[in-house]
């Protein structure tokens, strides 16, 4: 990273990091919590009730992220992260308190909601501070939050469910309601939205501060949703979204489901709760160095154009396991996740074949990163 760079990466990216590791551990607390609470049978819960309720939180992901670009328009970027960081952390504090499934569940989905809304905007905003020609690996560390959350929530359940019982690992997720009003006072606002709002001088002010430059002006908006996504379905387009959708699709279904259901696949095979944690922890690993690679390989290739349907996998991962799970075919939820992924490297890889080779430009990336 250049020493112009250094600043705004520190900053910027360091408070966005910080904010995006709190969403991951949030997000994946359930799945390490979920073994103590069928075996506990906590509110009664059952497997299938088990998989809607892993559900609600990443429908509740999908909503955020509708959502997100329409307030962050409004409010400004800044605001929206503090917001979603506060409703997260409310949210987790309801699912410590809840005494019934419904309770519980409505934690879980509004926590999905402020973790939805504030991944991309939080990508937005390290993309504008990022170095130029770097944004993609500024991204791709960005995302080493999320999966260094699941880590942390696997030592969380580990530590605390044993000697204190599950309410106490929701009550550590609360916990980032201290860091709102850090985040509140050092994050600077999004220079596009400032631009954006006419506050050219404020913006300037800013990247002057940091080192970066203005974002130009986007002409014409973003554009009506429903005339963006007819563009990617026309011409030559159309083959290259569905495949890139169905990819994305099997990739979420698999992160998400896996998150949710691998320590309890685990006790299922006879593995320790311990033990089982463990495995969150290298998947987690795995996940990290994932996106390191795909960051630095992302600035020099194509970023393609997609919307966000592969979120509904997200949806449906946590789901299917609840269903294998209670069908007595626990023993092919790891078998549908890997089909899952190996199914999107396949598409992903006809996909690439099929797109000719260009560099990606910095908006481009941001836009991918979004989703």
């Amino acid at each position: 990273m250049s020493a112009r760079g250094s600043r705004p990466a520190l900053l910027v990216v360091g408070l966005c990091w910080l904010a995006v590791l709190f969403d991951g551990l949030d997000m994946f607390i359930y799945g390490s919590v979920l073994p103590h609470l069928l075996e506990t049978r906590t509110f009664g819960l059952t497997a299938d009730q088990a998989g809607d309720l892993g559900s609600y939180a990443t429908s509740g992901m999908l909503v955020g992220a509708l959502v997100a670009g329409t307030i962050a328009d409004r409010i400004g970027r800044k605001k929206l992260m503090v917001s979603c960081v506060i409703l997260f952390s409310l949210a987790s504090g309801l699912c410590a308190l809840a005494d019934s499934v419904t309770v519980f569940g409505l934690g879980r989905t509004l926590a999905g909601v402020g973790l939805g809304g504030l991944l991309p905007t939080a990508i937005s905003m390290v993309s504008d501070y990022a170095p130029r020609g770097r944004g993609a690996i500024v991204i791709g560390l960005l995302m080493t939050a999320h999966h260094a959350g699941g880590i942390l929530s696997a030592y969380v359940a580990k530590w605390l469910i044993d000697p204190v019982g599950r309410r106490a690992a929701f009550w550590v997720c609360v916990l980032p309601l201290l860091f709102a009003p850090v985040l509140a006072k050092f994050l600077p606002e999004s220079l596009s939205f400032l631009v954006a709002k006419g506050r050219g001088e404020e913006a300037r002010a800013l990247a002057e501060r940091y080192d970066v430059e203005v974002p130009a002006v986007r002409t014409g908006g973003a554009g009506d949703p429903w005339t963006n996504l007819a563009n990617l379905l026309r011409g030559n387009e159309r083959i290259q979204t569905l495949l890139h959708w169905v990819a994305s699709f099997g990739g979420l279904l698999l992160v998400y489901g896996v998150a949710t259901w691998l320590p309890t696949l685990m006790r299922a095979e006879g593995y320790e709760l311990g033990s089982a944690l463990s495995f969150v922890v290298v998947f987690n690993l795995g996940g990290i160095v994932g996106m390191l690679v795909a960051g630095r390989a992302a600035d020099r290739v194509t970023a393609p154009r997609i919307s966000g349907m592969g979120r509904f996998g997200a949806v449906f991962g946590p789901w299917l396991g609840g269903r294998l799970l209670a069908s007595g075919n626990g023993d092919w939820g790891f078998t549908a996740f890997a089909i899952a992924g190996l199914s999107s490297m396949v598409f992903i890889g006809i996909a690439a074949l099929r797109s000719p080779k260009h560099t990606a430009t910095d908006s481009e990336r941001e836009l991918v990163g979004a989703h």
